[in-house]
């Protein structure tokens, strides 16, 4: 399965140096291939570790001196611990050399090796079929509990291999441990990693794409079949005690046994000059990449024809560490962990390539499916575990670990991410399953447009609006005032870098949406219009507000140098090395508005039009998150609401659907995880003279507890104040007038929409100077933000202006405040 995961891989496209390494880095991202990348090196350098300790232990079999018997003629090698250590020293040298001198000197000695192993087996194939039974003298070194010095070669018979068709495991003769499956396969599967030698030479392949699935199946097919065939001929020709006392027993049986011994000692060496080899070109890639900084930096120097030879030097000395472990069946269980962990990543690359559907993903490789990419992974991870928990876990942990280093210490790449492939295939697929005819206001939740003139001058505004979206649609919008017909190209696509880079400074959930139009209000009316996708388009409108408070840059004391600005008051250009397009500085107070009164209204009334929930955001310059939300208050922040329509106190009282959403823009803020400890206080303006009706009251009272809002309700008697209404000293005729449009049903005279125009026409300064006043004495403790009852714009433009001017003397000097016009359903009291 991994050989097919590869075989697609690596005709995908142009493959370099690093094999393995390549292919998963390219695919899941740095951090993901450039762990598995070092896990897939230390694997290759304890392979080779692996492979001289085998072919010590072959030459110390049949050239060492044995501890407790008469050694022969040709036994005359010391043995002992450090003996072996030296051995293994100077055959990695020999290796080391033939790695140091280039690829195409280890290409010509892995060819003669090929010919002397084909030869070994051929003779060991014909051996089975010529060589009669016989008894096989056992090694000395098998006998240690045993009596029984000899075992049967019986030649090929049908009951030998009944005999040997069922598992009976036994202690194994060279560490004295107990063999299980999982021990037997972690030996045998080392013999087996071999398929990925071709994949790690792809930096020294003239055309890797052609040559690495045509030589790995090849490799893998031939593989399967010897081992198949060998594993068949000596389960049919040897008893059980010769296989398990003698390892070596194909030479006492071959027509000729050096040259077995010949064979042994070819491939071991082929083995462990290939994972030397390998291990040096995934270290050149992981240095080449720049994943760890300049720690690898000495990897990257190679010679004159390319060939890596720090990486090689600094591979034999990582190898020359292992060799101290001594004994082959000590490290076999690590390096099998490490192999399948790697092969796992390499199927789990392929299966995200396949399931993200990428058009550029089209390999020449056709043959594999995301069900054999599958079964690899579980494959693998399944023989992880079975050969060994605990390598298994410590693996993984140590892949985490190296995934979090590189995660914050490697540079950002420009591979491409398989997560943001994978991420749009499914966002795509449920943004279609999200079915605007399905919304219920059981479920309604705010997705908010917040209108940015300048991030510089609203950055507490786009953390506040952060905490009150309670995981809805965010999206920050901009107009930037031009038509295309007179740029050369769209000024808008190198804008965008900077937004976002504004949004990760900013630690914020938001979309970007920028657009270009001849006015703001066309502009706003373009971004109302188009964003968003499907059920996901913003409800509500958040605007800052239209007033002459001069402007305050709130990027000046934060880290972040990618808005800075020039001496000069200019962008730097690109040719500085940093981004080319920035923020514009902060208007000054002398300088003209871009944006006029009567736009500005018009701006919420088209919004209002479009059924969308209109909030202007006041004073914000003067919220501090930090400060407000802190733990070293015991005190949590408070939140006061005035769900009255203050202007025009008499439309509804404090149910309708305006104040409803009032409230529940405050609730939801309150359940948003930085603002829990928040205390909403909930202001009633009454009268003395009783006149908010007695059930109104009672009205009110239900529904908050109906709608499960924890508030502190507060009573504001407002005598004085509501006397300076209109409405109070007009005549007979007014109040009849009023009482009769009181009477109105709710949805023909929704918010005092048709009776602004008139109520405005006659308020007062005096009268919304008392109200202002009002708010403010009842301002103690100082409230964190301030959430009012925004009036409905008036229907006839010329009172735009009054309008505006009412609205400015309403909130004046209140501190943080959210002006709100609701005009959706957003509460409900059902299951």
């Amino acid at each position: 399965m991994t050989v097919l995961s590869i075989c697609a891989i690596s005709t995908n496209g142009a493959l370099e140096a690093g094999g393995a390494y390549y292919m998963i880095s390219r695919a899941l991202g740095a951090e993901f291939g450039g762990s598995i990348g070092i896990m897939f090196f230390l694997a290759n350098v304890c392979g080779c570790a692996l492979y001289i300790l085998g072919l010590v232990e072959a030459i110390m079999s049949s050239f060492g001196v044995p501890e407790e018997s008469t050694a022969g003629f040709h036994q005359m090698l010391p043995s002992g611990y450090w003996w072996c250590l030296l051995y293994g020293t100077v055959l990695l040298f020999l290796c080391f050399v033939v790695c140091l001198v280039g690829a195409h000197i280890y290409a010509k000695a892995t060819f003669i090796i090929f010919i002397i192993v084909l030869t070994v087996l051929a003779s060991i194939v014909i051996s089975f079929f010529i060589v009669g039974p016989t008894v096989v003298i056992l090694p000395e070194t098998s006998l240690t509990n045993s009596t029984r010095r000899t075992a049967n070669y019986t030649g090929l018979w049908l009951g030998t291999l009944k005999d040997n068709l069922f598992s009976n495991y036994t202690v194994d003769y060279t560490t004295g441990s107990m063999m299980s499956f999982a021990r037997v396969f972690a030996v045998l599967f080392n013999g087996c990693t071999g398929i990925m030698a071709g994949s790690n030479m792809s930096g020294d392949l003239k055309n890797p794409g052609f040559s690495i699935p045509r030589g790995t199946l090849a490799a893998v097919l031939t593989t399967f079949i010897v081992y198949n065939l060998l594993s068949l001929l000596a389960a049919g020709s040897c008893d059980r005690y010769l296989l398990q006392r003698d390892y070596s027993f194909l030479g006492d049986i071959n027509v000729w046994p050096p040259m077995v011994t010949v064979g042994i000692y070819s491939s071991t060496m082929s083995a462990a000059m290939s994972n030397l080899i390998g291990a040096s070109r995934i270290l050149y890639a992981l240095a080449k990449d720049n994943l760890l900084g300049g720690v690898l930096a000495p990897a990257r120097r190679t010679s004159r024809s390319g060939n890596p030879w720090v990486s090689v030097l600094i591979s034999w000395l990582l190898v020359q560490v292992v060799l101290f472990a001594g004994k082959l069946n000590t490290i076999a269980g690590i390096v099998t962990v490490f192999f399948l962990l790697v092969y796992a990543a390499v199927n789990l690359a392929c299966l995200a390539l396949e399931w993200a559907s990428a058009p550029n993903f089209r390999p020449s490789f056709r043959c594999f499916t995301w069900h054999t990419c599958t079964l690899g992974i579980f494959g693998s991870l399944l023989m992880m575990f079975l050969i060994s928990s605990i390598h298994a876990f410590a693996s993984i942990a140590f892949m985490l670990l190296l995934w979090m280093l590189i995660h914050y210490l490697g540079p950002i790449s420009n591979w491409g991410y398989i997560s943001q492939a994978l991420i749009f295939h499914q966002v795509r697929k449920y943004l279609l399953l999200l079915d605007v005819r399905k919304d219920h206001v059981k479920f309604w939740r705010p997705q908010v447009l917040l209108m940015v003139a300048n991030p510089r001058t609203c950055t507490s505004l786009m953390t506040f609006i952060n905490d009150l979206k309670k995981s809805g649609l965010y999206v920050l919008g901009h107009v930037k005032l031009g038509l295309l017909d007179n740029l050369p190209t769209d000024p808008l696509q190198s804008s965008y870098d900077s937004w976002l880079s504004l949004v990760d400074h900013l630690k914020i959930k938001a979309f970007v949406n920028l657009t270009l139009a001849d006015s703001v209000r066309h502009g706003v009316q373009n971004l109302l219009f188009i964003s968003g996708f499907g059920g996901m388009r913003p409800n509500t409108l958040v605007l800052g507000f239209y007033d002459d408070c001069t402007p305050e840059d709130g990027l000046t004391s934060q880290t972040f140098p990618s808005l800075s600005l020039g001496s000069d008051g200019s962008c730097p250009t690109a040719d500085s090395g940093q981004q080319s397009v920035f923020f514009p500085r902060v208007r000054r107070p002398e300088e003209p508005k871009y944006l006029q009164e009567g736009e500005y209204v018009s701006i919420i009334a088209d919004a209002v039009k479009m059924g969308k929930n209109v909030a202007l955001a006041r004073y914000f310059t003067q919220f501090n998150r930090e400060e407000v939300l802190g733990l070293q208050s015991s005190v949590g922040p408070f939140v006061d609401l005035w769900p009255l329509n203050l202007l025009h106190p008499n439309s509804h009282g404090y149910v309708n659907i305006c104040s409803l959403f009032l409230l529940q823009l405050a609730c939801v803020l309150q359940e948003s995880r930085a603002w829990n400890r928040a205390r909403l206080r909930l202001f009633l303006c009454v009268e003395a003279g009783c006149t908010l009706p007695e059930d109104e009251e009672e009205k009110l009272q239900k529904m908050l507890k109906e709608l499960r809002i924890s508030a502190q309700v507060q009573t504001v008697v407002w005598d004085q104040v509501v006397a300076m209404h209109w409405q109070r000293r007009g005549g007979e005729e007014d109040f009849l007038q009023n009482d009769e449009m009181r009477s109105r049903p709710e949805d023909e005279n929704q918010d005092g929409a048709q009776m602004f125009p008139y109520n405005a026409s006659h308020l007062t300064d005096e009268y919304i100077c008392a109200v202002n006043s009002l708010i403010c004495r009842h301002g103690s403790p100082k409230p964190a933000v301030r959430f009012l009852y925004l009036p409905h714009p008036p229907a006839d433009t010329s009172r735009y202006h009054a309008y505006l001017r009412q609205v400015d003397s309403l909130s004046r000097d209140l501190g943080p405040t959210l002006l709100i016009h609701g005009i959706t359903h957003v509460v409900t009291t059902d299951l």
